[in-house]
């Protein structure tokens, strides 16, 4: 469900990257080594990151290196047990600070169930908004592309960026188009009023609701990431809780994105 889509957001965005031919990107939050189709499976994962005091924490999902240090990289996350440990391993191990510090950016995965370029207000001018005190912005229920970012996330990959000295961005995968901003300025959007919080109602598969504060920045404020060259397949998927409970849902299967010139220079000059 929606954990799938976020796999396969990533996964999307691991390939992308990897065509470049001058970066590659590793998981390196939960999302990406989880294991999937298995609930039971799925819940002892995060039941050994609690009991490594890591439950809580949050980490961005992906780590972009350049190819220079592929062997390097390759030499850490074997010597630390594979990609799968590293979100059981504390970032105050020596090998994980050496890891880090090779990385060139650190990426937030969020995805939509959209085709951007279709959506209705898709390509409008922002233009000055009374409820913004004339600053530029569209209708409060305009529908187009945005790049979310959770209130929850917001404080813990500040804290994080502080402390690691990687930046971090934000890259919304869409069906068809990928947007990136970073996260410096998506604050800077929020503290000047360009960005405003909206509540969004998540609906867990057994009923349960859970209100969450998000913040929808416009497309116009962030880069073009990526262009879908090749469409995903929804396919038929379930799983099956511990109760029997058999929970049906589609996911995304294939596809791929390349990346822009634009998002590549901006790669080329993160963290040199």
């Amino acid at each position: 469900m929606r954990w799938s889509q976020g796999v396969w957001s990533e996964q999307r965005l691991v390939e992308a990257v990897a065509a470049t031919g001058r970066f590659f990107a590793l998981p390196y939050g939960p999302s990406g080594t989880a294991p999937s189709g298995d609930v039971r499976a799925f819940e002892l994962y995060f039941e050994r990151l609690e009991r490594a005091g890591l439950g809580g924490l949050k980490r961005p999902d992906l780590l972009v290196f350049s190819v220079d240090c592929r062997e390097e990289v390759r030499e850490i996350t074997t010597a630390l047990g594979g990609l799968t440990e590293l979100p059981f391993t504390s970032e105050e191990n020596p090998a994980m600070q050496r890891l880090l510090d090779r990385a060139r950016l650190a990426v937030e995965c969020e995805n939509s169930l959209w085709r951007a370029s279709r959506m209705p207000d898709f390509g409008k001018p922002l233009t000055p908004q009374r409820r913004l005190g004339g600053r530029p912005g569209l209708r409060k229920n305009a529908v187009l592309p945005t790049i979310i970012v959770k209130e929850e996330d917001r404080e813990p990959l500040r804290a994080w960026q502080r402390r690691r000295g990687v930046p971090v961005h934000i890259w919304h995968v869409f069906f068809d188009l990928a947007y990136g901003l970073a996260l410096e300025q998506a604050e800077e959007l929020i503290a000047q009023g360009l960005t405003e919080p909206t509540i969004q109602i998540f609906q867990a598969p057994g009923g349960a609701t859970t209100r969450k504060t998000i913040y929808k920045h416009y497309y116009h404020h962030g880069y073009l990431l990526g262009r879908s060259v090749a469409e995903p397949e929804l396919a038929p998927a379930s799983i099956e809780d511990g109760n029997g409970h058999i929970l049906p849902y589609v996911t995304f299967r294939g596809g791929r994105l390349e990346l822009t010139p634009e998002a590549i220079r901006l790669l080329e000059h993160t963290r040199v």
